[in-house]
Order: structure tokens, then sequence, then C-alpha cells
């Protein structure tokens, strides 16, 4: 039997694309293990059938000052020393990392231990993390031409994993979760798994306009719920959908969102005309930029910075994103697949041991 480790977290993003290619892992017969940190989000979402959990230690690698970063590179060479240990154990045949600081330790360990590692890098510029992975790597993925072009002769340009259910969800039961009729166009707010303080405000602000001619369906993020808005008609927030989210995907016309780089080529491959307010440089490394610099450039969205985003703002930019549908859904028709599931699992399968 066939063994891959899979390791990356910190966020979803660093963790929904195992999601997409674990069922072909698994119908391929092989054990799937994964490894990451005890209390990271990837504990819960890969706590799952079929795949066995380990937990090492890690550290944050940040880019600003904090005392931790006088103590995270010794919890970031210990776990690389539990992942040793780990590979040397579990001995499998290739590790597929997505980035975030958890997989470091892995991938040094599964170098160690020679076992051939594909890396996948979701922004347009590779993440601290993965600029280490990548000295390990055999094979580096990734979401944007520009990012392969940057990592060199090991990178290939290939999308990102998606799950497929994401593609096949119900337009009909998302109006009825949502309680909307469909004769109106529904715009969805999505902000990641944290939520979006600054866009949830802004697009609060602007209901009172937006309710005039469409539906709103609000992906608040975890705590951001606004009870005096429940009963407002038109407007269904949620604070985190997981099975129902292809289906709210389907009723919806219009997106706004932070521009992730998973989310948008879901987005993509779902053909929605998308508004992306980019986390500002401040507050991220300025990935989120770039992402949706990309997708404006080719003609797949609008970009609203968040230094220029007011209520007024926010409600003229919906406006323009709805007068420019048609010529947004023909540029997102004619754009290359932005689901790399089967050209990632093709990665895995060049490198693993023979």
């Amino acid at each position: 039997m066939k063994r891959i480790v899979l390791t990356g977290g910190g966020t979803a993003g660093h963790v929904t694309p195992h999601l997409a290619i674990l069922p072909h892992l698994l119908k391929e017969g092989y054990d799937v293990h994964y490894i990451g940190t005890e209390n990271g989000i990837e504990h819960k979402m890969m706590t799952l059938p079929g795949v066995t959990y380990h937990a090492v230690k890690s550290g944050k690698l940040r880019r600003y000052f904090d005392w931790k970063n006088f103590t995270d590179p010794f919890r970031v060479i210990w776990g690389a020393f539990q992942s040793a240990h780990l590979m040397g154990k579990l001995k499998p045949d290739v590790c597929f990392s997505k980035g975030g600081f958890v997989s470091v330790p892995v991938v040094i360990g599964a170098w160690l231990h020679k076992v051939p590692v594909v890396c996948h890098e979701s922004d347009l510029t590779p993440g601290l993390a993965n600029k280490i992975c990548s000295k390990f790597a055999k094979r580096i993925a990734t979401t944007f031409p520009e990012c392969a072009k940057h990592l060199g002769e090991k990178a290939v340009c290939v999308g990102t994993p998606m799950r497929p259910e994401l593609l096949s969800g119900s337009r009909e039961k998302g109006l009825e979760l949502c309680g909307f009729s469909g004769n109106r166009p529904v715009l969805m707010m999505m902000g990641g798994s944290s939520g979006a303080q600054a866009v949830n405000k802004a697009l609060r602000e602007a209901l009172p306009r937006l309710l005039e001619t469409m539906d709103v369906l609000h992906l608040t993020g975890k705590g951001n719920l606004d009870e005096s808005l429940a009963a407002l008609p038109g407007y269904k927030q949620f604070e985190f959908l997981s099975a129902e989210l292809p289906d709210v995907l389907a009723c919806a016309d219009f997106i706004l969102s932070r521009a992730g780089s998973n989310a948008i080529c879901e987005f993509q491959a779902l053909k929605k005309p998308m508004l992306l307010v980019p986390y500002p440089k401040g507050a991220s490394r300025g990935d989120q930029i770039l992402n949706a610099e990309s997708f404006r450039q080719r003609g797949l969205c609008h970009v609203l910075l968040q230094e220029n985003m007011t209520a007024d703002s926010l409600y003229e930019a919906i406006g323009q994103l709805a007068a420019n549908q048609d010529t947004l859904i023909k540029n997102l028709e004619s754009a290359p697949p932005a689901d790399g599931t089967l050209p990632v699992l093709g990665l895995i399968h060049e490198i693993e041991k023979r």
C-alpha cells in the first residue's frame, strides 16, 4: 500500500485543497496521514475517516517584531525533530505540503528521510513558509503563472485543487436556505473563515440602498452576527457555512470578498462576477493585493482597495459590478481552468518513491 503524508495549516486556505485531493487518494488506495499542529484549524478540518492525524510543535514565521520570534524558532526545530521521527516511523512514499508555518518542520523532516515533497503555493508570490520549503521540495505547484516563473525550474502553474461538490450546488436549495424568492439578484459577501471586519461594517452601512434592488447573503465570520438585522427583509446572515456552501454559491449572482487565492479561484471556476477588497498591506504581506490585481488585469474581477472603501464607494462599486456582469462572465468563461486537482495528483505520482 502506498503511503502519503499531507501537511499545511494556520488558515482554512492551507487545508481545503487537501480536501479536494483526499477522495482521489483514498480511492487509489493510499494510506493517508496528516501532520499538523495540536490546536490549529487543520486539526479540526482533517479529523476525517481514512486520515490518521499527527500533531507536532511549530512556531509562526513572522515578518514583524514579536517577542515570540525569539522562542518560536526553537519550536520549529523541535517540530522538525518530531516530524523526522514520524517520517522514519511512517516511511511514506511522498509528502504533499500546502504551506503555512506548520509545513516547515514537516517538509524538513521529510527531506531528512529522503521522502520526496510536492509543495503548493496559492498566492501570486510565495509565502515565507513555502520559500523555505521550496528548497527541500522536488516539485512546486502554483496557482498563478507569475509565481511559477519566480520559483524557477521546479515550479509549474497548475491551478488550485478544488472540492468537486463546490461546483455542483443547487440554486433552489440556496434560495430556500436564505429565504429569498429568486426574483432579484443575490449579492453574496464572503470574508473567509475569520470574517472581514472592515467590509462587514461598510456592507451593513450600505444595506438600505443595496436592498432596494437586490438580496444580500452575508457570511460574517465567527462572532460577527448582528442580531439587530436578523429580521431585515432581503438580508440573510450566517457566521460560516460548510455543507450548505455549494448551494448558497449557486444562488449568488455576484460576490463581494477578500482576495484569498483559494476563494477567488473557486469563484472563477463558478463563473461568478466578483468585487474584491484585498487585505491592506499593513494587515498582511500584501499577497491579496497582488492576487486581486492579477485577476483585475485579466478582466476577471473588479477591485476596491480597503483604504478607498466607504459605504458610498462600496455601493457604487457593487453597482458597477452589476452593470458589467455580462463582460465579466464572458471573461471568466474564456479563462484557463482554475481547478488544479488532477495536475497536483499528477505531480504527486510523478515524484513518489518507486
